[in-house]
């Protein structure tokens, strides 16, 4: 079902642009994201939120994404991690899924990427969601 939906093919190509080639993204900057194989350390990646995807690269001149999270489903929220007062915490649907704490130069910034990753991961409902959204209405909303 993903594979011929136009979001995949659009986080496809926006994943092989350079950051600064995302046209109209929602937030832009540097994140810190927690290191896979050591806790205590914090990775600096520059990040582009666009459509619900956060993607992270090298750096701003990279000419790629290194890989992104697909925020569907994703549950938000500022929280303390360790040495971190504030950092970003997404949680997945499912346990099956990992996660991610990252954590911008200050708080502000961190309630400005919560803000953004809010808003963008509503944008794109998985095709399932719709269907069952327009399954749940009224009858009266569903007739032509």
């Amino acid at each position: 079902m993903w594979q011929n939906h136009v979001w995949v093919d659009v986080t496809r190509h926006n994943a092989s642009l350079p950051p600064l080639a995302v046209k109209n993204p929602e937030c832009l900057g540097l994140l810190h994201q927690i290191d896979r194989n050591n806790k205590d350390t914090w990775v600096q990646h520059y990040c582009t939120l666009k459509d619900g995807c956060l993607y992270f690269y090298a750096g701003i001149r990279s000419t790629h994404a290194l890989g992104g999270i697909y925020l569907h489903g994703y549950t938000v929220r500022e929280q303390s991690l360790g040495s971190k007062k504030s950092t970003i915490e997404l949680k997945p649907p499912s346990e099956e899924y990992k996660t991610f704490y990252l954590c911008a130069e200050n708080p502000m910034e961190n309630k400005r990427w919560i803000l953004s990753i809010k808003a963008s991961a509503k944008k794109w409902l998985p095709y399932h969601q719709a269907v069952q959204d327009y399954m749940n209405r009224p009858p009266e909303e569903t007739r032509m």
